[in-house]
């Protein structure tokens, strides 16, 4: 039950109903933010997906945790005005899209060894983001790893992008939007 008012009519999309009828001109913003790290962040699919799964799996986000780029990105953006044709999902060519092995080593510590160099930072990063902020601060050994695998800009863009994941879904999970199985994440709230 969503921890604010959402009428009969809106109870499919939550989320949608809370974020234009509450606060517009924010939600807007926030869509807008959203959006432009699915179209414009220059890491690949595997490497968003990583950190993406990792930040979920610390909110709690049900939707986050349910939503799988390679298959539900694409109508996401459309339905919300982006554009699929420009997304991390479009740009990831040849390269096979994460499949379900992929998010249990991100969620489980990658065992099997899964996981990339980048991918594994990236997680780790995350991982460090969403619950530990102040634990990379003197870590000078971290982050001569992150320089080592990413240049200064791919370190802004994965910062940017996990802030986002961090701050909206957090928001869609403390105001439990996130119990409604929408159409853009099929599986989300199985």
């Amino acid at each position: 039950m969503p921890r604010v008012h959402v009428p009969d009519e809106h109870q499919h999309d939550p989320s949608a109903y809370v974020w234009t009828a509450y606060a517009p001109e924010i939600g807007a913003a926030a869509a807008n933010y959203s959006r432009t790290v699915y179209e414009r962040s220059t890491l690949s699919l595997r490497e968003m997906e990583a950190a993406r799964i990792r930040t979920a799996d610390i909110n709690g986000c049900k939707l986050c945790l349910g939503m799988r780029a390679a298959r539900d990105l694409p109508g996401h953006l459309e339905r919300s005005g982006g554009d699929p044709s420009i997304a991390v999902t479009a740009r990831s060519g040849d390269t096979p899209p994460p499949d379900e092995a992929f998010y249990e080593a991100v969620r489980n510590g990658d065992p099997e060894g899964l996981l990339s160099e980048r991918e594994r930072l990236l997680v780790e990063y995350a991982d460090r983001f969403g619950s530990a902020p102040k634990s990379m601060d003197e870590d000078e050994p971290f982050w001569a790893q992150m320089h080592a695998a990413f240049s200064d800009a791919e370190i802004v863009d994965a910062t940017f992008s996990i802030g986002s994941w961090v701050a909206l879904g957090r928001l869609t999970h403390i105001l439990d939007l996130d119990g409604v199985c929408m159409p853009t994440f099929a599986d989300a709230a199985e």
